[in-house]
């Protein structure tokens, strides 16, 4: 039985700010009546915070370690203003302890910017006053990180601080000599091994400049013409307003670096459709769960976590971008399969032709602002550094924004977008300033190698298991830290056992860099789920476990991709091209056996010869492709054949 869909679209509804706040730390901020002082303080430092990175991107960088400690002072200044210590404090404005917070971290980032080239001249020597501002520098990250992003990565961070200096007391390969407190502030503090080390450094480089084009995307309206075009082209297909979710929310990672922040933007207008169309309210908000968490992964602009990536592995970000393509394609193809055969399975219909939305219209509107994305594009396979890709970007625009007057950035909206670019920043910024801390403690005491050596041994020396390993730590960490704090971590302690397996260096690092993504819709503790769950109305643990299996491929993918590097564009263009057809072919049977339907719905022995296939065609390979095939036409074939039967009883029966 087939349901008419009868629902008014709105596309432009605005996410639940309680909702976002229940799961997302980054969201519980104070917010400042417009025009009130505070808000005007805020303001001004947080657009003075943009243009001073848009200043040394592209006019000239300063000395690294001076750069960083001013993008740290600006951005705990501007939590300790916004965030409050404790649930209990004072909503409205900040506290004198907030203010004298904020002044101590404008202290602790001049005093650095002043004194550290006398300290650099006199070959490093510290004195007792760099020390102090040294222990001060860690306390206010590690209270900044507490406000901003919650207590774990905090909590992390400190027990690595404490085994750095009680490591003489630990038995064992984990032990070490022991290092002073002096020792570790210098280590910390005075050099680019710990808070200012290259996961801040990234963050000052790159990813607040994509953030910035992300605020000035969204400020044109970008929004809008992602969700009209996704209306537009899906909306009237079989379910879709959950095909919609799935568009939508895969480009919007491309302007919202979040995946909570994703559900609840785009899920304001596509959950409530999809329980409209038809769908279960625990169905809608997992498929919304899936495809924001997804638009981390998603090329060209990925999760903030890609461009440490490149910095770590010291390769183009285009290459990342390159090898991230066909992962993504495959994680959003099965979710729509996945998606699709619910809707048969339900009988559902599309939304009305006169409830949707004109593609022509969109785009005549707000099409030309795809410029900047294919500027960005250009550029970056070009060659050019993220960090003149995202200035450029920026500044197209600006300039693309002018050709409509819908879109069209007036000073005003200037300055919106500088101080959204700022805001944005904090939490990932914050989140590398507090990880900073644990790659300090890493490489003053060798602990990434004697963890790696451990996570091996522990495997047996097999590399199934110590993926499996891999892939469960990688699932804990992000159970309770921001994606970019977990891949840092991750590539800094668990991908070095990979490398030290013979896997690939990438296809190591982005495997760890998925399952830190996908620990965003894997259960007990799924945020994105969960706040999908809030907005569906729906059972937050039904939730998580159907996004858990919409996101199957995300699950198995990373594992392919490490034994046939093809599936991240290594190896000869014939067979990428082959191995990328066979994996398309791969996903759709994967997405049939979790929905237990192909023509009709499987028995158990089809469901099982259906992920059969599946995991022989995503694996790149003649003897896998041929197997795998021959198991998806075999169940065609019964099906079809069944359904043929069942066609000419009913018929000599009538």
């Amino acid at each position: 039985m087939s349901r008419e869909s009868n629902v008014k679209v709105h596309y432009d509804q605005v996410p639940d700010e309680k909702i976002i706040e229940k799961y997302d730390a980054e969201a519980r901020y104070r917010k400042f009546q417009q025009g009130t002082f505070w808000a005007r303080v805020v303001a001004a430092i947080a657009i003075a915070f943009s243009l001073f990175q848009l200043y040394i991107a592209g006019f000239g960088a300063l000395e690294a370690i001076k750069q960083r400690a001013l993008h740290l002072g600006f951005v705990t200044i501007l939590i300790f203003l916004l965030y409050p210590g404790r649930k209990d404090a004072r909503w409205d404005r900040p506290t004198v302890i907030d203010i004298t917070l904020a002044s101590g971290s404008l202290a602790v980032a001049l005093y650095l910017v002043f004194r550290y080239t006398s300290f650099a001249i006199s070959g490093g020597f510290a004195n007792n006053v760099d020390y102090v501002f040294g222990a001060l520098a860690v306390l206010l990250t590690l209270e900044a990180g507490r406000r901003c992003i919650g207590k774990e990565l905090t909590i992390l961070a400190s027990l690595f601080l404490l085994y750095s200096y009680f490591g003489n007391l630990i038995p064992g390969s984990f032990g070490h000599q022991g290092y002073s407190i002096t020792r570790i502030i210098e280590h910390m503090y005075l050099s680019t091994n710990g808070i200012y080390g290259i996961a801040l450094g990234v963050s000052t480089a790159y990813i607040f400049l994509f953030i910035l084009f992300g605020a000035f995307l969204g400020e044109t309206g970008m929004a809008t013409f992602i969700n009209e075009m996704s209306l537009a082209l899906a909306g009237r297909s079989p379910g879709g307003p959950a095909k919609v979710a799935i568009f939508a929310s895969g480009l919007m990672g491309t302007i919202n670096g979040s995946a909570v922040a994703n559900v609840a933007t785009t899920g304001a207008f596509t959950i409530p459709l999809m329980k409209q169309t038809g769908y279960k309210p625990h169905f809608a908000g997992a498929v919304e769960a899936v495809a924001s968490t997804g638009g981390q992964v998603m090329p060209p602009i990925m999760g903030a976590a890609a461009f440490l990536m490149a910095e770590i592995l010291e390769i183009p970000y285009g290459r990342i971008m390159l090898a991230a393509v066909l992962p993504a394609l495959l994680y959003y193809l099965a979710a729509f399969t996945m998606v699709h055969i619910e809707a048969i399975k339900l009988g559902l219909k599309g939304l009305p032709a006169d409830q949707l939305p004109s593609a022509r219209k969109a785009f005549r509107e707000r099409g030309h602002l795809v410029i900047p994305l294919i500027v960005i594009i250009w550029l970056l396979v070009k060659g050019v550094t993220p960090t003149y890709a995202a200035f450029y970007g920026i500044i197209a625009t600006i300039i693309t924004s002018l050709l409509r007057p819908a879109t069209r950035l007036s000073v005003r909206g200037l300055l919106r977008a500088l101080e959204a670019g700022a805001r944005g920043a904090m939490g990932v910024a914050i989140a590398c300033a507090v990880v900073g801390l644990i790659i300090g403690t890493t490489s003053l005491t060798s602990l990434g190698m004697v963890l790696g050596d451990n996570i091996v041994a522990l495997a047996g020396g097999s590399q199934l298991v110590t993926l499996m390993l891999t892939m469960v730590t990688c699932i804990i960490l992000g159970m309770g830290m921001p994606t970019t704090a977990v891949y840092i971590v991750a590539a800094t302690m668990a991908a070095p056992a990979l490398v030290k397996i013979n896997v690939d260096p990438l296809a190591a690092h982005l495997f760890v860099f998925y399952f830190g993504n996908i620990s965003n819709v894997t259960p007990p503790v799924a945020l994105a789920a969960f706040t999908g769950a809030g907005i569906a109305g729906a059972d937050p643990t039904k939730v998580g476990w159907t996004a858990a299996r919409l996101a199957i491929a995300g699950f198995i993918i990373p594992y392919m991709w490490v034994y046939s590097p093809a599936l991240i564009a290594q190896g000869e263009p014939l067979h990428i091209l082959t191995s990328a057809v066979t994996a398309i072919i791969g996903v759709i049977a994967l997405g049939m056996a979790a929905q237990n339907y192909f023509l009709r719905k499987t028995t158990k022995l089809e469901r099982l010869l259906l992920l059969g296939a599946a995991l022989m065609l995503i694996k790149p390979g003649v003897v896998t492709d041929a197997g795998g095939l021959g198991m998806f036409a075999i169940v065609y074939l019964i099906q079809k054949l069944q359904l043929r039967q069942e066609n000419v009883v009913s018929k000599s029966s009538f």
